[in-house]
């Protein structure tokens, strides 16, 4: 065949995709197994610094198999709910197969539209309670994990991350320890519009349920703002009663949420 005729160039760069193509689909399946344990164990760090199992440092300087262990051991259950706050499902806990939802965007749509929904509660056995946000920042998506003290009203702790948010401002809401810091103690006053607030100069009016945004970061702190309240709201109804009940008496969210399932 001639090389310098068009016939020969087309036939060529045909080949070279398709052989590129055909590699970085092998390389592509080869590597999904291990980029998902990586998601994974991610995702339960993120869940675990906040229920406060161990500091962030600590469990981010665990290996995955590590980290696994660690929420085996330390979950006591893990369910999912609708936005009636009535059990809709159950995750597996045991160490060899935890189930997660972990896929937020569609969750987030799905309570936007007041649709059908599997939000996830995760129930550590020191009685935290850890719920997900998700919602967006001034770049891309934000989300993160709430712990909630078994008084199901106070915020044990509280863990932000975010896809592509700005580097000094606010990337802090991940970067920075004394942000995420700020929240333990705050309470979310469940049915009320807001539940929580993140603003400025919000700790000034001695709120119980509000910490000040960040400084140089408007647009990322209201996103984060309305990721948690769109969140909050969702879970509204299972906690809001869950935190009457335990006011009134000795009454754990695994309770109300059974109670709620029989009924």
């Amino acid at each position: 065949m001639n090389t310098n005729s068009n016939a020969y160039t087309v036939i060529y760069t045909t080949l070279v995709v398709v052989v590129v193509a055909a590699v970085l689909a092998f390389t592509a399946m080869k590597l999904k197994p291990s980029q998902e344990a990586n998601a994974k164990a991610e995702t339960l760090r993120q869940m675990m610094s906040a229920a406060g199992v161990k500091p962030t440092e600590e469990l981010y300087a665990a290996k995955n198999a590590e980290i696994l262990e660690l929420y085996a051991d330390n979950i006591q259950e893990a369910y999912t709910i609708g936005l009636d706050g009535e059990k809709n499902g159950t995750l597996s806990v045991s160490k060899d197969k935890i189930e997660l939802v972990d896929k937020l965007k569609p969750q987030n749509a799905a309570i936007k539209a007041g649709g059908e929904v599997t939000l996830p509660v995760y129930i550590f056995k020191s009685g935290i309670a850890v719920i997900p946000i998700y919602g967006a920042g001034l770049w891309g998506p934000v989300w993160g994990y709430i712990g909630i003290n078994a008084d199901c009203h106070t915020i044990a702790g509280a863990f932000f991350d975010h896809e592509s948010e700005t580097p000094g401002l606010g990337a802090k809401i991940k970067d920075e320890a004394w942000f995420r810091e700020k929240f333990i103690g705050k309470t979310v006053e469940w049915g009320e519009k807001p539940a929580f607030r993140l603003e400025k100069n919000a700790e000034a009016s001695g709120a119980s349920n509000a910490v000040d945004a960040i400084t140089g970061a408007t647009m990322t702190s209201k996103g984060l703002d309305e990721a948690l309240n769109v969140w909050f709201d969702a879970y509204g109804k299972l906690f809001g009663v869950a935190a009457f009940f335990n006011a009134l008496g000795d009454v754990s969210l695994s309770e109300v949420s059974n109670s709620t399932e029989e009924e």
